[in-house]
């Protein structure tokens, strides 16, 4: 299939896992494997937990050892099939090492949930460098190693699902600009990775997450005042469209952004080029100083996310 408009759509792939057992409430990924990072507290926790809930065995993995021990504890209350393992997502060569052992362990690996992620604010010129540096290695080449990693594995397997996370500050939002640039850099792995790996089997989507998270902490802390940052929404609030990513259900999709935002669903479109497209045989500065006035203004992007029109389905 293909769009005229920006030239061919990925095709479905035809690597297929296990099918889910008839319960789906509880077995929509029995049998399966999962990797999650970031595991140990608010949305890595939930995504974990509903994970081992659904059936499959979740590997939770984070530098928080303290964390994952609470949530092992968790799972097992719960008869949730689960192992823990403490790592530095921005560890290159562990996320590798992990996963093989993983592979090696259970003999599969079906899905990856790559959350892990640091968030910190600043006002532009207020930058630290440690702080930029960390959220890079753990936001972006964190993502890039467990993605790798377990895109060697699912080659071998003929079939795989990554689910990336990325956040609506990919869209540009003042005093996160560089955690935004993190996150729509997930935003271009998923769909880089979809387009390439749709013909072996791999789905690559992605999630936007919303959640009142330690994000809300900080957000108060920075501006000294409550911030109402998804506000009274649960972590587990999003467990439901991971779960459908992960599954069977999303069978037909990949190279997609799907956003979650307490009742709310969305789709996050892909980065595109504006209507119309203006040629002219020599442009010079003042052309299109006049181009841009007369043709393209009215089609400038606004800053930050436009607010969609929103169907009520119930």
């Amino acid at each position: 299939m293909s769009d005229p408009k920006t030239g061919p759509i990925p095709a479905v792939p035809s690597g297929r896992p296990p099918a889910a057992g008839p319960d789906q409430a509880a077995g929509l990924l029995a049998g399966r494997v999962v990797l999650v990072t970031g595991a140990a507290n608010g949305l890595g926790a939930a995504y974990a937990r509903g994970i081992a809930a659904a059936g499959a065995h979740v590997v939770a993995v984070d530098v928080d050892a303290e964390g994952l021990q609470r949530l092992s504890g968790q799972l097992a209350a719960a008869d949730g099939q689960g192992s823990i393992r403490v790592a530095d997502a921005a560890d290159w060569a562990g996320a590798h090492d992990l996963v093989r052992d993983c592979v090696a362990e259970h003999g599969r690996l079906d899905g990856l949930v790559n959350n892990a992620g640091v968030f910190a604010m600043a006002r532009a010129g207020t930058e630290s460098e440690a702080t930029v540096r960390r959220m890079l290695e753990v936001n972006v080449l964190g993502a890039v190693a467990w993605g790798d990693a377990a895109v060697a594995a699912m080659r071998t397997q003929g079939h795989g699902v990554l689910v990336n996370v990325t956040s609506g500050e990919q869209m540009g939002r003042a005093e996160t600009a560089v955690y935004g640039a993190t996150k729509a850099a997930i935003a271009t792995l998923t769909y880089a990775w979809a387009a390439e790996l749709a013909d072996v089997g791999i789905r690559v989507n992605a999630i936007s997450p919303n959640a009142q998270t330690r994000m809300a902490e900080v957000l108060e802390q920075f501006r000294g005042a409550p911030s109402g940052q998804n506000a009274g929404i649960a972590p587990e609030a999003n467990v439901p469209l991971l779960l459908y990513l992960l599954s069977d259900l999303s069978v037909e999709l990949t190279g997609q952004v799907l956003r979650s935002y307490g009742p709310e669903l969305m789709l996050t479109t892909h980065p595109a080029l504006a209507e119309p497209v203006l040629r002219h045989t020599a442009w010079t500065p003042e052309r299109i100083a006049e181009a841009v006035t007369a043709r393209l203004l009215p089609h400038l992007a606004p800053l930050g996310m436009r607010r969609a029109r929103i169907e009520y389905l119930d």
